[in-house]
């Protein structure tokens, strides 16, 4: 249960990060698969499904409300040991991965897969180095429809291993709107503010609806392709598993290095990479 909780806090702050793909966590740490499964049969092994997928689901909110506070500090005083960290976790979590391809044929597809994705990775990276004009919140039926669609495309690119849904919202100009309002509904809640309550209600409620509607759809196609070209899968998970290393640093804003800096900073790169090898395990 703890493990579990454990892999959704990761999760969950990969969600927050651009340039992090809560995908690309879910494979490192192993759950990919058996994830996908329970939220495709969550109705035909409701009991099953809802054991392993609730802590997940506690540790994801656990670590967005705490994200919304703390990831900016820590993004600001620390910015090198922040991105090597998620470095570390991403790659703790190849070996996994490479033990369903290795003694396996190699085809001139598998290359290509792993290519092509790691070649989108590198282009999304490059296109969200800025963010868009913040998008108006403010309640309306018109921003409900729009929160609704933004919380289902959100959701998609969220369960893609590879693609950063924090970096899509961003591109759209929701990145910003969305978390802060994340940070005022939680600052609301322990203040017993009914009316900053209310106010983020009929912002999260709907995003969060498009949320849910946006997993169920996508992963039902993510099962149909690791059943039929499950080769051709985990080589693309791998390119997109390399390449989010990359779109990490080419999303970042980082100070000039120094001794302390890159020292720490690979001691946090190493700490990633074992967390993510134990709770991958």
């Amino acid at each position: 249960m703890i493990k579990s909780i454990l892999k959704g806090m990761v999760i969950g702050i990969a969600n927050i990060i651009p340039g992090v793909s809560g995908g690309t966590m879910m494979v490192s740490m192993g759950i990919y698969d058996r994830l996908i499964h329970c939220i495709t049969h969550l109705f035909k092994e409701f009991k099953k499904s809802v054991l392993f997928l609730l802590p997940i689901a506690v540790g994801m909110v656990i670590a967005i409300a705490g994200s919304s506070f703390g990831l900016t500090w820590l993004f600001e005083h620390f910015p090198i040991q922040t991105n090597l960290l998620f470095v570390g976790l991403i790659l703790g979590g190849l070996p996994a991965v490479w033990k369903n391809v290795k003694g396996k044929k190699i085809r001139p597809g598998h290359i290509v897969a792993g290519l092509a994705f790691f070649a989108i990775v590198v282009v999304f990276a490059a296109m969200g180095e800025s963010e868009g004009d913040a998008a108006d919140l403010s309640f309306g039926l018109l921003n409900v429809l729009k929160l609704l669609g933004v919380g289902v495309i959100a959701s998609a690119t969220m369960v893609i291993p590879g693609v950063s849904g924090s970096m899509v919202l961003m591109l759209m100009g929701f990145y910003n709107p969305v978390l802060n309002a994340i940070k005022d509904f939680f600052t609301a809640l322990a203040d017993f503010d009914m009316q900053g309550i209310l106010q983020g209600c009929g912002i999260l409620i709907p995003f969060g609806i498009g949320v849910v509607l946006g997993i169920f759809a996508i992963a039902k196609l993510v099962e149909i392709i690791f059943e039929k070209f499950p080769l051709y899968a985990y080589w693309a998970i791998i390119g997109l598993i390399v390449s989010s290393p990359i779109a990490i640093l080419l999303m970042g804003t980082f100070p000039a290095l120094t001794v302390v800096s890159a020292v720490t900073g690979l001691a946090a790169l190493a700490v990633g990479f074992v967390i993510s090898m134990k709770l991958g395990e």
